[in-house]
């Protein structure tokens, strides 16, 4: 990684000479502030006169450059832990803010419970210090370290730091789980973050569309419902609005958020929500949030191998193949007992002289027209029987559709028929059959 020299210390030295010419108490030597002071606010990696050292309080007393008075004191007391002592000579003190103005600005807040700062810049290292979320820590060096492994065996993403805590504690941290910025004065830059942190799994999730697990468990058992597959179902993490949506049949949630934050490997939470994420593989997501009850509700998402609109696209030219395939081999069929069925090339049939299956089987309103759909389909069991499933809509006088089910198989000779109960459908697979089947065979009409 490559970080944005800062050549501050030239200002910074100025400031210092200043100093030398003003003061007439002796020094102790000179120091480099490695921790910006607030009040007066003077900027980390500023050279400055040391004046005394109180080891009762723990602290330097050093001289302030008057361009950072603003009419405060001239000398204020620093932790031990925030000053750099270097020495007698102001040249090794000037050497040293140089060396440090890469990393002079930069800080760290804290974005993983509990993360630690260890001893040695590996994850097998001593822990010395564990931050809370949100805790700021300066960053004093970049370190030469033991990249660690995720879960999927490779590296992870960032780089090995050494770094300040706020009760002096130094030690070497991992960046990944740290939000990098530049403080200049009160203003955080977070452009040195977007420059030096990265979390491609983040970034993948963030572009990637994710739908229902459903969606994936009909394509994995080629039993797509084109009534229950559209765009709008699904988990939006909201990349572009940073108002994060679960939408799905009966439930649409929103929730806004101003960041997402790590929260262990390949999961996040929302700042501000109930809402997180985890990634399971890179195609199925979990998604957690708190239910007004208060109760803990888990969801899964998926990222499907085509598009939604493909996927349908392809269901349907199935659907039409199969169909194709029952109107070649007729396309009228007729049988002695239960009328004539006629189909046309775009699906639609006409049934005459179904009289005996009213109303057992067909309602008393339903016309001798309507709509064929091959929108059913069979467990294995029923595959060794039937060829598949499908549905008459049947019109009625207002206009709306009555669907009668049927499984089917073709032979030399014409069509049979099982009708299929309502209570035998398992979503819109055909799973079971009445105790005493309705079954009926039609001849293929050789005058068509």
């Amino acid at each position: 990684m490559i970080f944005r020299k800062k050549f501050i210390f030239g200002a910074l030295i100025l400031l210092s000479t200043a100093l030398l010419f003003s003061s007439c108490q002796r020094r102790l030597g000179w120091g480099v502030l490695l921790w910006s002071t607030e009040s007066p606010y003077i900027v980390s990696g500023t050279v400055l006169p040391v004046y005394m050292r109180s080891n009762i309080n723990r602290v330097w007393v050093v001289g302030v450059p008057q361009e950072f008075r603003n009419g405060g004191p001239a000398r204020i007391e620093v932790p031990f832990a925030h000053l750099e002592m270097v020495g007698a000579r102001r040249s090794n003190a000037i050497a040293f803010a140089e060396n440090f103005s890469t990393y002079a600005l930069v800080y760290a807040e804290n974005l993983h419970p509990g993360l630690p700062i260890r001893n040695a810049p590996n994850n097998s290292a001593t822990t010395v210090y564990r931050m809370l979320v949100g805790e700021i820590i300066k960053v004093l060096d970049r370190a030469e370290g033991i990249m660690p492994i995720g879960a999927t065996g490779q590296p992870l993403p960032g780089e090995w730091f050494r770094v300040l805590a706020i009760d002096g504690t130094v030690g070497y941290s991992f960046s990944n789980r740290l939000r990098l910025f530049e403080n200049h004065g009160g203003s955080l830059d977070d452009s040195f973050f977007a420059d030096t942190f990265q979390d491609p799994a983040l970034d993948a999730v963030m572009a990637t569309v994710w739908s229902p697990e459903l969606y994936a468990q009909m394509i994995s058992t080629s039993r797509v419902d084109i009534n229950q597959l559209e765009n709008r179902w699904g988990f939006d993490p909201g990349r572009d609005t940073g108002i994060a949506r679960i939408s799905l049949p009966g439930l649409d949630l929103s929730f806004s958020y101003a960041r997402i934050l790590p929260d262990g490997e390949n999961a996040w939470i929302f700042d501000g929500t109930s809402l997180s994420m985890s990634l399971r593989t890179s195609t199925n997501l979990t998604v957690q949030f708190t239910e007004s009850t208060g109760d803990m509700r888990t969801l899964q998402f998926v990222a499907l191998p085509a598009r939604i609109d493909d996927l349908i696209a392809q269901e349907r030219n199935r659907r039409a193949s199969s169909f194709a395939q029952i109107y070649n081999h007729g396309p009228v069929f007729t049988s002695g007992n239960y009328g004539t069925i006629a189909l046309s090339p775009s699906g639609e049939f006409s049934w005459t002289g179904f009289d005996r299956l009213v109303p057992s089987l067909i309602p008393p309103e339903a016309a001798e027209t309507g709509r064929v759909e091959k929108d059913l389909f069979l467990t294995p069991f029923f595959e060794n029987l039937y060829s598949g499933a499908f549905t008459f809509h049947f019109q009625n006088g207002s206009g709306a559709e009555i669907p009668v089910r049927f499984m089917y198989t073709l032979d030399e000779y014409g069509l049979r028929l099982e009708a299929v109960p309502d209570f035998a459908l398992d979503n819109v697979t055909v799973s079971r059959r009445a105790a005493a089947p309705v079954v009926m065979f039609f001849f293929m009409d050789q005058a068509s």
